[in-house]
């Protein structure tokens, strides 16, 4: 006898043949025979998280990492609800998530039952595709049709909806396997060409990478045309990695949030902006093309969104690796003009910061003596993660990263609580590496509660925590703007103590020397540690203000 399959058994092999390694999430009526399938039979891997948010946040960083999306798997009504701040982030910053909610039976859709509610339509703003599945012999297609959606062109989330009595179904169908990957190739050869005179045309051509341009196979073809053809280039804090420690010459720091890094100032001098994966999203236009007099040329793989300060004059449109790697022949042997190279001298001479960390309030790190600190234990193929707050914006400038994708920031929607759940994505896809996620006191507790599940999996986690005890990023922001603050003041929690709580490791930092030695006495293999480190950040206010002279720009 043929044993019974449901639409759970369809979903279930459709995550299969889709080679997904881990499902996200928490169960419920709704949906607990998918999770009933995925717990005691063959199947992708089930991490359970404490939080759904939590959970989308992982998805996001299978995405991100990957390039295929991560799925979360949901309950009905506030479980299907707490997916919004994940999707929205995913679909916002281009990283592929597929989203399996649970809804009530559809005789039940349109009544006032419990946990009854419109997901599609709820979620329809922060995905690029999200329905309802009503029959369960559709639900593999559906699910295939999602999956392509996420990830093609610039990714993002999908969301199916599956009523309970659509999962608890007969199905006769079998699950769809991935369809072949469309194959891509370079941009024209006139565009190539027409960028490559471009190039030989101007006085100081530059390079702005974003998220976009930051995957594996383009940073490789990247850095081989940069290594023949030595264009100065900046990241946009997505982009961070993707110039190498054999090609440092070429890098001049990355830009975002505040229009005064050293990479403005380039962007401002230069005659030739070449994006690559640049989403304005990352780093609008009007933040480094304020006077609109910049001339830019796109290589991407869809058109470009345009706006009054960003308007290319020219896109080259295709496989951004193919392109680059067609691009490097067309470019052979050329040089900046001498007068360019002087000045990219000059620029490289002001990195050296003005702030004194001498002057850090006794028992507290200066943001600078910590990024410094740290730069000088992690490992080039370790994953740093990095949280929203005043933390992001010294980690984004002051620390250096030397691979593609591993340092993690929410630069689109800087959405707090992002850093531990991307840490424990990080650690389950990089086994045996270890990862650091770095998190302000306020924006940690958003997501602290998935410190369980790394110490559940036993992950190698060490998790940083700006202490200050404040909303510091909006606060030094209000008080540059009114001269004082509101609204930015918590109470205190000892972080030791919640560490171990949760059966991780808890300490506490007061100095650099402090910090350091913490840091190395961590054991290799050793499950999560939690280190709350105090911080001074007086010096912040001076982050929102020029940082070098006007003969720069």
């Amino acid at each position: 006898m043929t044993e019974k399959k449901y639409g759970a058994d369809l979903l279930v092999d459709s995550l299969i043949n889709h080679d997904v390694k881990y499902v996200f999430g928490i169960p419920g009526a709704k949906i607990d025979r998918l999770f009933d399938r995925l717990e005691n039979e063959e199947g992708p891997e089930l991490i359970v998280t404490r939080h759904e948010q939590g959970a989308t946040f992982m998805a996001q960083a299978v995405g991100r990492i990957t390039g295929k999306p991560g799925v979360v798997a949901v309950t009905s009504g506030p479980g299907v609800s707490n997916l919004a701040t994940g999707l929205l982030t995913a679909t916002a910053e281009g990283d592929a998530v597929l989203a399996i909610g649970g809804q009530v039976k559809r005789a039940d859709k349109l009544k006032r039952a419990h946990q009854s509610m419109d997901n599609a339509a709820l979620l329809e703003p922060v995905t690029k595709y999200s329905a309802e599945v009503e029959d369960a012999d559709t639900l593999s297609e559906s699910f295939a049709n999602a999956w392509r959606i996420a990830k093609s062109g610039k990714h993002g989330a999908s969301f199916l909806s599956i009523p309970q009595d659509v999962t608890d179904a007969e199905v006769e169908v079998a699950a769809i396997k991935p369809m072949s990957e469309p194959k891509f190739g370079s941009a024209s050869i006139d565009d190539i060409n027409y960028l490559a005179q471009a190039v030989k045309n101007s006085v100081l051509p530059v390079i702005l990478v974003g998220a976009g341009g930051s995957t594996d196979k383009i940073s490789a073809s990247l850095r081989a045309l940069l290594a023949q053809v030595k264009i100065p280039v900046v990241e946009t804090f997505q982009g961070a990695g993707v110039i190498s420690r054999e090609l440092v010459d070429t890098f001049y720091g990355r830009v975002g949030l505040f229009r005064n890094q050293p990479g403005d100032m380039l962007l401002k001098r230069a005659d030739l902006v070449i994006a690559i994966g640049y989403d304005p999203i990352e780093y609008e236009g009007r933040n480094w093309n304020a006077e609109i007099d910049s001339r830019v040329i796109v290589i991407d793989n869809a058109i470009a969104e345009v706006d009054t300060y960003f308007q290319p004059e020219r896109e080259l449109i295709g496989d951004i690796a193919q392109t680059l790697d067609s691009l490097l022949p067309a470019l052979a042997g050329y040089k900046l003009p001498e007068g360019s190279q002087e000045y990219l001298e000059g620029l490289k001479k002001t990195e050296s910061t003005q702030f004194d960390t001498s002057k850090a309030e006794a028992g507290r790190l200066h943001p600078l003596d910590l990024v410094e600190t740290f730069q000088s234990i992690v490992k080039d193929d370790e994953t740093v993660t990095v949280d929203v707050g005043s933390l992001y914006i010294w980690m984004a400038r002051y620390f250096k990263s030397y691979e593609p994708r591993h340092l993690l920031f929410s630069n689109g929607m800087q959405t707090l609580g992002v850093s531990l759940p991307w840490a424990i994505t990080s650690a389950l896809l990089r086994p045996g590496k270890r990862v650091y996620s770095h998190s302000g006191d306020g924006g940690f507790l958003f997501t602290g509660n998935e410190l369980e599940v790394a110490v559940r999996l036993n992950l190698p986690i060490v998790q940083i925590i700006w202490a200050d005890g404040h909303y510091d990023m909006v606060k030094f922001q209000e008080e540059k703007k009114y001269g004082r603050n509101a609204g930015v003041h918590f109470g205190y929690v000892d972080y030791v103590k919640y560490a171990e709580s949760m059966g991780a490791k808890g300490y506490r930092a007061t100095s650099k020397d402090e910090f350091k030695s913490i840091l190395e006495s961590i054991p290799e293999g050793s499950g999560p540690v939690v280190i709350e480190v105090a911080v001074d950040y007086t010096d912040n206010i001076k982050l929102a203000d020029t940082i070098l002279p006007d003969e720069f720009y």
